[in-house]
């Protein structure tokens, strides 16, 4: 694959990866490539943030959601919800609401 063909070698690097994963790294990227234009710093935590995940939040009380796959600063894929009302909970990356939730935002904000 040619270079400026990233999404070509995206699918063909990662053929055997769960949905998931795919999900959180194409939203990871965009994530970071919006933080680099913006000349933010990247990475500042060196451990997981998220010690426990909660149940029950209603899609419609989330303003915006942050995806971390694993890495050295955490093992685990970490999905942080900020509510409306400014409150930050961690979501269980493989509730099938947090995945369809995901999915539905990588499908409205087309990269």
């Amino acid at each position: 694959p040619r270079l400026s063909e990233p999404s070509t070698m995206a699918r063909t690097a990662l053929p055997a990866a769960p949905r998931l994963l795919r999900v959180a790294l194409l939203l990871l990227l965009l994530v970071a490539a919006g933080r680099r234009a913006a000349g933010a710093p990247m990475g500042s935590e060196l451990r997981c943030q998220c010690v426990k995940t909660v149940q029950g939040i209603h899609p419609k009380n989330i303003a915006s959601v942050k995806v971390t796959p694993p890495g050295p600063h955490c093992a685990d894929t970490e999905v942080i919800a900020t509510l409306k009302n400014g409150q930050e909970v961690c979501l269980n990356p493989t509730a099938p609401m947090v995945i369809r939730l995901i999915e539905k935002i990588l499908n409205t904000n087309p990269g």
